[in-house]
């Protein structure tokens, strides 16, 4: 019997769900090497690929057999082949820029275990898809908003929540769209760079995304009486100045934010809050031309730079913090820690930080493959995310869960422990 690959689901899967891998009709402890490939929609080639010994029967299954030494991981790791994928030219990211049609995954099976491979022995296709059937993808222009909001399957109402990202700009969808799948109506929001929106990160008005809020809020679809927040990186001070100066937020997540304003103006009413100042000169670049920023910020407990720490005791919800413990593009634990500190000081509860050794800037829905240093917008050349690429995918494993059952607790109506004002 011919070798052949066997993958369970057999076509397609959600992006976010495990992929079982096995190969069968193999000889009895024969050696192989398999091998991933994926193109982005820019064309960009990602590939992995690891060396197995099938078993006596002839069956290799990679949630039984490990890796070999030699290849782009070792030891027993199911989903290794998608986690390991690595760009093949440096500082690219894999990011779903269209999340109406799958990323398209390419398995081979060759011979033996040299560096150049040998015959090629079974190969098969499988979809990675983002949306779920029945997804509903609804693009937003209501007013200023622009944005995506993603409803699930089946009437509603579903808890709401709005999805922000970092400094890239645009209208990344895929996170929104993934979170979707889990029974949460989610609105990928752009805030910059993105059709008529601000060209550049100069100062940002609270008033634009209190109309997402509200455009949330007054939804059909969307469970009140609350709202959720997720952000990453620059969309993290983003959400945590909407938790502190508007109303109808019930549960902010934060993954490697900071608890200062950075890198632009903030406008409220008549409320500025200035960026935290910053020092160009202690950027740190290596000799392969990589930039380490980690101590580019100041600190926002000393001097003037306290004005740009965000009053997170005035919000009314609940937090969770993610944090990569190895993110090198700011210290995300700091932050987390000193917003904690604020929060009790002020009689506030104290938010749920969930730490990750090993985990890097960029913690994306699972099985995203680590970016371990890409082009920086505002440095303008590649900086160092950090991150080891095993613990860093087991972080998005774990803070992907987290996410889901944090906004569970608090936007399904369940009893949450937060105390009211009154």
């Amino acid at each position: 019997m011919a070798p052949s690959i066997r993958l369970s689901p057999a076509a397609r899967s959600i992006f976010d769900e495990p992929l079982a891998i096995a190969v069968q009709g193999l000889g009895p402890r024969q050696q192989v090497t398999l091998r991933t490939s994926l193109r982005d929609e820019t064309g960009e080639l990602f590939q992995a690929s690891a060396r197995y010994q099938a078993g006596d029967d002839g069956e290799l299954d990679l949630a039984r057999c490990p890796a070999l030494p030699g290849g782009s991981f070792s030891g027993l790791e199911p989903m290794g082949l998608l986690w390991a994928l690595q760009p093949q030219k440096p500082f690219r990211r894999l990011v779903k820029r269209d999340v109406q049609s799958p990323f398209l995954l390419q398995l081979e099976v060759f011979e033996g275990h040299g560096e150049a491979p040998r015959r090629l022995l079974a190969q098969a296709q499988h979809e990675r898809a983002f949306l779920r059937d029945g997804m509903r993808r609804v693009p937003v222009q209501e007013g200023r908003i622009r944005a995506t909001l993603f409803l699930p399957p089946g009437n509603g109402p579903f808890p709401g929540i709005i999805d922000l990202y970092g400094t890239g700009g645009g209208l990344p969808e895929y996170r929104a769209c993934l979170l979707a799948n889990h029974g949460f109506a989610v609105l990928a929001l752009a805030f910059y760079s993105y059709e008529d929106l601000p060209k550049e990160m100069k100062e940002f008005h609270l008033e634009y995304f209190e109309e997402a809020v509200n455009y949330m809020l007054q939804h059909t679809q969307v469970k009140g009486p609350g709202i959720g927040l997720l952000g990453i990186s620059k969309g993290g001070d983003l959400c945590i100045s909407m938790a502190s100066f508007l109303k109808g937020i019930t549960a902010t997540a934060l993954i490697n934010g900071s608890v200062a304003n950075v890198g632009a103006v903030l406008r409220y009413k008549d409320i500025t809050i200035p960026p935290l100042g910053s020092n160009s000169k202690r950027i740190k670049v290596s000799k392969s031309g990589i930039a380490d920023i980690i101590d580019v910020l100041n600190n926002p407990l000393e001097g003037p730079d306290q004005q740009s720490f965000i009053p997170l005791e005035k919000a009314e919800c609940c937090f969770l913090f993610i944090v990569g413990q190895d993110d090198r593009n700011w210290k995300s634990e700091f932050f987390a820690v000193e917003g904690s500190k604020r929060l009790q000081a002020h009689g506030k509860e104290k938010p749920e930080i969930i730490c990750y050794p090993g985990a890097g800037h960029y913690i994306e829905p699972p099985f995203f493959p680590m970016c371990a240093a890409s082009m920086h917008l505002l440095v303008g050349k590649p900086v160092e995310w950090g991150g080891e690429p095993k613990a860093h995918c087991e972080a998005q494993i774990d803070a992907w869960q987290q996410i889901q059952a944090f906004f569970h607790k608090h936007l399904t109506g369940k009893p949450s422990r937060i105390s009211s004002k009154l």
